[in-house]
């Protein structure tokens, strides 16, 4: 599956983006999807998982109450919600694809093993 994230931009702390993850193969609606980030200097963070379906979400604690995950199978594409961005939510943001249909709780990178350009997200404080 090809993967083309969009929708990041510069946001002042407090603000919202909501990011797009645009999928191309057919076995997108096969498989969960993710989202990670990565800051300049840091470790790539998962932050986020949805199953096939739709009706199985993970959380990092990082991003649990602010971020909410969601996919449109019918459009191939998945979404991140992002709300009260802090500064620290500052990175660029891919969007994944699991070789599983399902998620695991506690572990959003779980089976995430594709992914495609990145969208930067810049909060400024």
């Amino acid at each position: 599956v090809q993967l083309q994230a969009s929708g990041g931009g510069l946001v002042q702390a407090g603000g919202s983006l909501r990011l797009s993850c645009a999928a191309s193969g057919r076995t997108f609606s096969n498989s969960a999807m993710g989202w990670f980030r990565q800051a300049p200097g840091k470790e790539r963070e998962y932050i986020s998982a949805i199953s096939r379906g739709g009706g199985s979400t993970v959380y990092a604690d990082s991003v649990e109450g602010r971020f909410t995950i969601s996919r449109d199978n019918a459009k191939n594409t998945v979404y991140l919600q992002m709300i009260s961005l802090k500064a620290d939510d500052t990175a660029v943001y891919y969007c994944a694809a699991s070789k599983y249909s399902g998620v695991l709780a506690g572990n959003p990178g779980y089976g995430m093993n594709s992914w495609g350009k990145g969208t930067l997200v810049t909060v400024s404080s």
